[in-house]
């Protein structure tokens, strides 16, 4: 069943009431036209309720803009978006083509601060979201009631006498409802062990962040540094933008509830008619195990990060000395699973809150 208008639809009740399915929402190809982003490739989603996001397939099938009801979800950077032939790999280049949108993808084979890890000089976050993805499929189509859109496709990030990775990836969702998924398969495309880093870097922005908004999660939590050991007591509490303010990254020990998932949710407490309203995050903590917050209250640069992960973000080489560098042997795949919604009202925001492990 469709829920939609306040009410559950069969499909055989919607489509007597339209001429076709477009009418209430699905997926549409497009390609933007000006400036560093001339000739991106987007996929634009419309789950029919007024939630709205944009995937785009140029840059690893990451997802841009995301709204409910005409409201943003996200923060969209100073920087734009723009093509992959834009990306500048050494140093801190990246931050030059990160356009923030609701998920950027950091890895595959590295992710964190510029460093140098085993003579080989590694950027900022990784390659993937710079890299384009073939056998592009987008499409909707009804399975029984349901009505279920996806894009999918792969990316490949590879190196002569280097690692050699493959990102499978396929986005879906159900017309009518306020949520979508992600999911990923990294695999060893080469045939020597492969170094696996993967981070999903959500940035989330105003109005959803703003002055009194809170992140909810069940964990504990630990500063990376002394910049963010200032902040610790008030590291899930968010004000209005300060200027000049130094970003702070915190780590956060999730606890799984009873199904083995993890919750995190950004939450406003009167955004929705005075009621609250949230972004949250659900998937289960053996695929990611780490969750970075990346707090930024500065003007302009005003960002909250939600960031799964399986690694830190010190640098590639940090994590090798730790000990928790994680690997791929030749021909292994590794599968990567995200539920992305909305929470609109005191009843939902309840629900959820009730989930979360005491």
């Amino acid at each position: 069943m469709a829920r939609l208008f306040g009410r559950d639809y069969t499909r055989a009740e919607l489509m007597r009431k339209v001429g076709a399915t477009s009418q209430l929402g699905g997926v549409r190809l497009a390609e933007l036209s000006e400036g560093r982003a001339k000739g991106v490739s987007v996929v634009d989603f419309n789950l029919g309720n007024g939630f709205q996001f944009t995937v785009v397939p140029d840059r690893a099938l990451d997802v841009y803009a995301a709204s409910y009801q005409g409201m943003s979800l996200c923060w969209h950077s100073a920087a734009g978006m723009a093509a992959p032939t834009y990306y500048e790999p050494e140093g801190l280049g990246w931050l030059r083509t990160f356009a923030g949108g609701l998920i950027v993808t950091c890895g595959l084979s590295y992710v964190g601060a510029p460093t140098l890890d085993e003579g080989e000089a590694l950027g900022l976050h990784g390659r993937v979201a710079n890299l384009p993805a073939s056998s592009v499929c987008a499409t909707g189509q009804w399975e029984g009631d349901e009505y279920v859109m996806s894009v999918s496709g792969e990316v490949r990030e590879a190196l002569v006498f280097g690692a050699k990775l493959s990102l499978k990836r396929r986005i879906w969702a159900r017309l009518g409802e306020r949520r979508f998924f992600l999911e990923d398969t990294v695999r060893n495309e080469g045939y020597e062990v492969a170094p696996l880093q993967l981070l999903y870097h959500t940035n989330l922005g105003f109005p959803l962040l703003d002055d009194g908004s809170f992140l909810l999660t069940a964990s504990e939590v630990k500063p990376r540094d002394a910049e963010a050991a200032k902040g610790l007591a008030e590291c899930q509490s968010f004000s209005g933008p300060i200027h000049g303010y130094a970003e702070q990254v915190f780590y956060h020990d999730m606890r799984p509830g009873a199904d083995g998932y993890v919750r995190a949710a950004l939450v406003n407490p009167s955004l929705w008619h005075g009621q609250p309203m949230a972004y949250y995050l659900r998937y289960r903590k053996e695929q990611l195990p780490r969750f970075v917050e990346w707090k930024m209250m500065g003007e302009g640069d005003y960002v909250v990060g939600m960031e799964p992960s399986n690694c830190g973000v010190e640098g590639r080489n940090v994590d090798r000395a730790s000990g928790s560098l994680q690997f791929l042997q030749p021909g292994e795949e590794r599968e990567f699973r995200l539920e992305v919604g909305i929470l609109v009202g005191e009843e939902e925001y309840e629900q959820f809150r009730q989930a979360l492990p005491q």
